[in-house]
């Protein structure tokens, strides 16, 4: 069963990374600073926005790795099967080691190639980045989920092109057309409810004023990108692949960020919210255009 649900090694990455000039996966050409001799495997879902914050600072650091795709809520036995403590992904194993969550991954990352370092060495800095990587994992990464599986629960027509560039084990074409059963499940697992999406809804201004006050002040988006800028802009490309969104933050500084950080992002959602849920985020676009 679990050889079923593990999906096929060493899937190719449809995903641009700036500053990387190379389109291939890391794997696949050595980098600046390449450790050839550490062996990484990566273990996500398609589409994945930690996982593709986990991929972004991969390629940045020239790691070269190989990715297993799996299937969303199933990879909750697969990873616990393969000897992880928790029932997470993203999930990486390094020469062995077994390193589940994007921030501790981040961490040991930086252990085993410090350069380019993923936060700056001046104290106060490195906490200011802290503090927007916390707040990327703690309070924008899960209202981004709900509102993509609430999203993919309704029409669920657009989840092939989330699969972009994935090898699931089975045809794109079959596991779309016997999906239902997983998008309900996990749409109930994160809560995807009217209730909380419509919340989230409502937050998204608040949280898209802390971001772009934080590339004002220079913590995100500077010249050398850096562990919040990784962990901040695939949740806001995931967000922009949703029609109902895209305007809407591509009309901020954050938008541009997230484009520079993570130009290619898979997914494309048609409009899908009701305008009386979108109402407060474009009576905010309004206010700050």
């Amino acid at each position: 069963m679990l050889d079923q649900l593990l999906a096929v090694e060493d899937a190719q990455v449809r995903l641009g990374v700036a500053d990387v000039g190379r389109k291939k996966h890391a794997r696949d050409y050595p980098g600046p600073g390449t450790i050839a001799a550490v062996k990484v495997r990566l273990y996500t879902i398609p589409g994945s926005h930690p996982g593709v914050a986990v991929q972004a600072m991969l390629k940045a650091k020239g790691i070269p790795f190989k990715r297993t795709d799996l299937f969303p809520v199933m990879q909750k036995l697969v990873v616990r099967a393969m000897g992880f403590p928790k029932q997470t992904v993203p999930a990486i194993k390094i020469d062995g080691r077994k390193v589940q969550g994007s921030r501790e991954i981040t961490r040991e990352l930086d252990r085993i190639q410090p350069e380019p370092p993923l936060f700056p060495e001046d104290p106060e800095k490195r906490r200011a980045v802290e503090e927007a990587e916390r707040f990327g994992d703690e309070e924008l990464q899960h209202p981004i989920r709900q509102m993509i599986w609430w999203t993919l629960r309704k029409d669920k027509a657009p989840l092939r092109s989330y699969s972009e560039g994935a090898k699931l084990g089975i045809p794109i074409g079959l596991a779309v057309a016997t999906a239902a059963p997983i998008l309900a499940l996990t749409a109930r697992y994160n809560e995807a409810t009217d209730e909380n999406v419509r919340r989230d809804l409502a937050a998204l201004p608040g949280y898209l004023d802390r971001i772009d006050a934080w590339i004002e002040a220079g913590v995100l988006d500077g010249e050398q990108l850096n562990a919040a800028d990784y962990q901040i802009a695939p949740s806001l490309r995931l967000a922009m692949s949703m029609q109902d969104l895209r305007p809407i933050i591509d009309a901020r500084p954050a938008g541009k960020f997230a484009r520079r950080v993570i130009p290619d992002y898979p997914g494309d959602a048609p409009p899908v919210f009701p305008p009386a849920w979108m109402q407060p985020l474009r009576a905010a676009d309004s206010v700050a255009g």
